[in-house]
């Protein structure tokens, strides 16, 4: 593991740093990005241990956050990415930040990134997955005919053979299979399938279940098959970008200089750059406390939910019955939030129909 095995923009940034540092923080971030998949603990251990090394480089942050996010530490996963983002000027993690919501049981505030999104300065592939998220998170508050009608987007029926087609395909398949229209799901499932050459996602299992047909195999299998598009954790960490892609960070720190002067490999130094970044982290999380607050005072209950993974579910219907209540949504507003989500006057499903959102 060297750090020619690095993309070349995270080289550039690594340049700011003392040689013995950047060397050891390369090895880290390429032994994050071989584990990530595979052993997602142990990734992000490496991670950490970048970070504790270079904590103003911004790709080392975006390194903690997918690593964070691969491993089931949410709020550690949303505290690094937006760290990331102020660090980078980017918006390139929104869907993940928004999967990490719901996987806490705060679907409203994975709403309330989508809504906030400048989606036409997104890269395609980060808008439409923060589209599915978003839509998973109306099936979450039990709004699934929103949910559908979210999907019901241009993307749907185009030809592109971009990963994302598959995955937009199958939420929408689920969205529909969770409001009783079976022959359309499976109908959309098959779509899927015949598009999902990589295997992102277990469309064809689907299809198989909804004919009837049992497949017997590896437990573990079957746990990585039921998170498909949609569900909370499901969101590939990196849509559009390597993991260690990190773009230019110009409003990182001018302080990197004074970081090279004082970074050692010695415990005692360690032990000193921790004390910092403690120092720096509460900075932070203070920061994203605050975000999170101003966020909430926007939330005016028009939020919104999908189907989530195993039993999650019943975590998220632990909110009080008023915030419930606000959730709601009226047939009109179903209405309006397929307007949101299409062009104007385009008031036809993918398949052609009307669109139904007042069926439940």
């Amino acid at each position: 593991m060297v750090a020619s095995d690095l993309d070349s923009t995270v080289r550039a940034e690594l340049l700011s740093l003392n040689k013995p540092v950047a060397e050891s923080v390369a090895r880290h971030l390429v032994a994050t990005g071989l584990l990530i998949d595979d052993n997602p603990e142990e990734a992000l251990a490496h991670a950490m241990a970048a970070r504790r090394l270079a904590s103003r480089i911004a790709a080392v942050r975006e390194a903690v956050g997918l690593a964070a996010y691969h491993a089931g530490e949410w709020q550690t996963a949303i505290a690094e990415l937006r760290t990331y983002h102020r660090m980078s000027g980017l918006q390139s993690h929104l869907a993940v930040l928004a999967d990490c919501e719901r996987a806490l049981g705060r679907p409203e505030r994975a709403i309330d990134l989508f809504r906030g999104a400048d989606r036409e300065k997104l890269d395609q592939s980060v808008a439409i997955e923060l589209l599915i998220v978003a839509a998973g998170a109306r099936g979450d508050l039990g709004q699934k005919d929103a949910a559908v009608a979210m999907l019901q987007v241009p993307e749907l029926t185009n030809d592109s053979s971009e990963p994302w087609a598959a995955r937009l395909r199958y939420a929408y398949a689920d969205a529909l299979l969770a409001v009783g229209r079976r022959e359309e799901a499976r109908e959309w499932f098959s779509r899927a399938a015949d598009m999902d050459s990589e295997g992102e996602t277990d469309a064809a299992e689907r299809l198989l279940e909804l004919d009837g047909v049992v497949i017997e195999g590896d437990d573990e299998d079957d746990e990585e098959l039921a998170a498909g598009p949609g569900a909370p954790g499901a969101v590939p960490a990196r849509p559009d970008a390597d993991l260690t892609g990190a773009a230019d960070s110009d409003d990182r720190d001018e302080d990197d200089d004074d970081l090279e002067d004082d970074e050692d490999f010695d415990d005692d130094e360690d032990d000193d750059l921790d004390g910092d970044e403690g120092d720096e982290d509460d900075e932070d999380l203070d920061d994203e406390d605050g975000d999170d607050e101003d966020g909430d005072d926007d939330l005016d209950g028009d939020a919104p939910r999908a189907d989530a993974r195993g039993g999650e579910d019943a975590g998220y219907r632990d909110r009080d019955g008023a915030d419930l209540a606000d959730d709601e949504l009226t047939d009109a507003e179903a209405r309006s939030v397929a307007a949101e989500a299409q062009p104007a006057g385009d008031e036809r499903d993918a398949s052609g129909r009307e669109t139904e959102t007042d069926r439940r």
